[in-house]
């Protein structure tokens, strides 16, 4: 570590920081779910099929997309706090409009609120992560965000589902409407977030101070279609996990649920194991390759419908852990883009572009899928989520080769 970095480093006050970070990601992933838990109430409710329920959350990811790339720009022009404020406000808004719903239109704008609102997280987060952490804590930094992220997932279905088989679907909405606005409250006390606007020279790397020139790198279009892929497939067990599983393996709804937060409880997991693996080792496709692998392979072994019953939710959390592994590889990978094309302040911007790349990989994914629910193809989801997999790891590798020649 550089003794800069080290006088800069404080262990309690960078923990905490990280920690809040963490939080706000947490709860914005926990609203990337506020819709599909809730769907076995609000479809026979707004009489929806698969398709219709899975184009709403389409919208929250168009939103979120489009969203996140402006989110980018304001990030590095107005600093983080104030729009991570904004995003915890749309949240609780769009948590409000769904409780009050009374009629299909009503989930639209909602869907687009939460969209919103989760466009912010991504550049606002790693804005503040890349200015206030040191460069040698990032993996860890980065681990904390994505395992938080990780568990906002987990939590949302067994809160929302809980809760409204106990009071109904709108307490659960207004129940998550609470969530938000107390985020919002403890982000609002915390002046941490602020940060300071870095001088064009000091990123080190080679840029021309054009707001849009990161966009002429291909390492950067490269990790906007890797994160496509590998949320495309990441959302197809996400959003139709538990009717995926009812009907493929004959598990009740309730244990199907349960099954989908071993799922997200496993990839939390493999968040935590990359955030150590990231530092060990040199070639980070590498890592990256390996465990998209066993995603892959992992899921294929679902989509054979012959493994046993028992077996289902060990191969879901393996499943998942693979999937988290390389979650700060990538961070770290994004990272060194935004140095070597932007510069420190092209972190909001640079952030907001390739994360928008998840954004459309997820509002594709129910556009694919929900047909092939509907049409029953279970098995069919899952071999598609293993070959979007594959074909993730052959963007890894084109970005490794990019990244040598840069």
């Amino acid at each position: 570590m550089p003794a800069s970095a080290a006088l800069r480093w404080r262990p309690s006050a960078d923990a905490r920081l990280i920690a809040l970070i963490g939080c706000a990601h947490g709860v914005s992933h926990f609203f990337h779910l506020l819709l599909p838990p809730l769907f076995p109430w609000l479809m026979p409710e707004f009489g929806l099929d698969f398709t219709q329920a899975g184009a709403l959350m389409t919208v929250f990811f168009v939103v979120s997309g489009v969203g996140q790339v402006l989110a980018g720009f304001l990030v590095d022009r107005v600093g983080p706090r104030r729009v991570l404020l904004g995003g915890m406000a749309c949240f609780a808004l769009a948590a409000s409009v769904l409780a009050l719903a009374d009629r299909h239109a009503l989930l639209w704008v909602a869907a687009a609120l939460a969209g919103l609102g989760n466009s912010v997280f991504h550049p606002a987060d790693f804005s503040v992560l890349n200015h206030r952490v040191p460069a040698v804590r990032l993996g860890q930094a980065f681990s904390v965000h994505g395992l938080a992220g990780s568990i906002g997932w987990a939590a949302a279905p067994l809160f929302l589902a809980s809760l409204a088989s106990l009071a109904g679907w709108r307490w659960a909405a207004f129940g998550a409407a609470l969530l938000a606005v107390g985020a919002g409250l403890v982000l609002w006390r915390v002046r941490e977030l602020e940060v300071g606007q870095a001088a064009p020279a000091t990123g080190g790397g080679r840029h021309d101070g054009a707001p849009l020139a990161f966009l002429g790198s291909g390492v950067i279009w490269l990790c906007f279609l890797f994160f496509a892929l590998v949320t495309a497939a990441f959302g197809a067990v996400q959003h139709f996990g538990t009717p995926l599983l009812h009907a493929l393996y004959g598990l009740a709804l309730p244990a199907a649920a349960a099954a989908l937060t071993a799922f997200l409880i496993g990839n939390a997991a493999g968040i935590l194991a990359g955030g150590m693996l990231v530092g060990r080792t040199a070639a980070q496709e590498r890592l990256i390759a390996a465990a998209l692998l066993a995603t892959a392979v992992l899921a294929f072994a679902l989509a054979s419908g012959v493994v046993p019953g028992w077996s289902v939710v060990p191969l879901l959390v393996a499943m998942g852990f693979a999937s988290g592994v390389p979650g700060p590889a990538r961070d770290l990978l994004v990272r060194r883009s935004a140095l070597a094309r932007g510069g420190r302040v092209a972190y909001g911007r640079v952030y907001g572009f390739v994360y928008a790349g998840i954004d459309t990989g997820v509002a594709l994914s129910p556009l694919v899928f929900g047909p092939l629910m509907d049409a029953a193809r279970f098995s069919t989801v899952l071999g598609g989520v293993a070959l979007l997999q594959l074909l993730a790891i052959a963007v890894t590798l084109a970005i490794a080769r990019a990244a040598l020649r840069a």
